[in-house]
């Protein structure tokens, strides 16, 4: 007996079998599920408004969740920022420490002259106030050389006959006189210091008002008192004044201070030695003193 099968005797059935759709496959409408949430989030509006202490626990869980999905979604920046991190080349690493050596060797040279600035600002100050002292005009100048020959103690300042600088002009220092002028050019001049051993000027005792003679004995800290008998009222620490004798030196300059003497019975003079109150291998900044005296020529 012979079965007809029905894919072959019907090739239509199979085809309106898959066609035939189900009665009730349509959902919600669009205008439907936003009603829906418009409802809800009207609700959760006012469930937030009138139920805000209770509603407190659900909006700590729910901002605590929230971290953690920002934190989450955070993850691939942070681990690219690592990531390039991590692989920076050796070379671009010697590079920014040879960077770093040399902006550090730059600041160091600029707190050194900070540190020279500061200096030179607080002599200036010590400078102004010793002119303050001074009753004559003063004119501040600058040293600007030293003489190379050893057998004189010269220096040179940046001052000249186009300043008013005339020969015989005194010069000192914020802390006592230096020397006098003995050269001068249009825009520097030659200094002579008390110290030279051709130099020599008339001071006196400012204690007792004593007069002597001091000489200079080629050192830069010592001068020699001529003279001066054993009989004298002279004792260590006396400062010795310009006396403004010879009419060089205007009076009342300090000059020195005595630190040794000494008595040889056999000889009727003392040796009395001082040393200068002014910092002659020092001072940089100076100042030349107008006394309305001009006196030309060597001391």
């Amino acid at each position: 007996m012979f079965i007809a099968r029905h894919d072959v005797c019907c090739p239509g059935y199979r085809h309106r079998n898959t066609a035939i759709k189900p009665l009730f496959n349509k959902g919600p409408s669009k205008a439907l599920r936003a009603f829906v949430l418009a409802l809800i989030a009207v609700a959760l509006i006012i469930a937030s408004r009138f139920f805000s202490p209770s509603m407190q626990p659900v909006k700590d869980k729910l901002d605590g969740f929230a971290l953690g999905f920002y934190w989450i979604t955070d993850l691939p920046n942070r681990f690219n920022n690592w990531l390039d991190d991590s692989l920076v080349s050796r070379e671009e690493l010697l590079e920014e420490n040879r960077s770093l050596k040399g902006e550090r060797l730059i600041l160091q040279r600029k707190l050194q002259q900070y540190a020279t600035l500061a200096a030179d600002n607080a002599r200036l100050r010590q400078l102004m106030n010793s002119a303050e002292l001074v009753q004559d005009r003063v004119l501040i100048a600058e040293l600007i050389g030293v003489s190379p020959d050893p057998t004189e103690q010269v220096v040179v300042v940046n001052k000249g006959s186009e300043h008013g600088v005339f020969v015989g002009q005194p010069l000192l220092d914020a802390y006592g006189l230096m020397g006098q002028v003995i050269e001068v050019n249009p825009y520097f001049s030659r200094v002579l210091l008390i110290t030279d051993a051709s130099h020599a000027l008339s001071v006196q005792i400012n204690r007792n008002g004593v007069r002597a003679v001091a000489e200079g004995s080629g050192d830069l800290y010592e001068l020699k008192l001529r003279h001066v008998s054993n009989t004298i009222d002279v004792k260590v620490g006396d400062l010795l004044v310009s006396s403004g004798l010879g009419q060089r030196f205007p009076v009342g300059y300090p000059v020195a201070e005595v630190v040794s003497i000494l008595h040889d019975p056999g000889r009727a003079f003392a040796t009395v030695i001082a040393r200068p109150k002014a910092q002659l291998n020092r001072s940089r900044h100076v100042l030349l003193a107008f006394s309305g005296q001009r006196n030309e020529g060597r001391p």
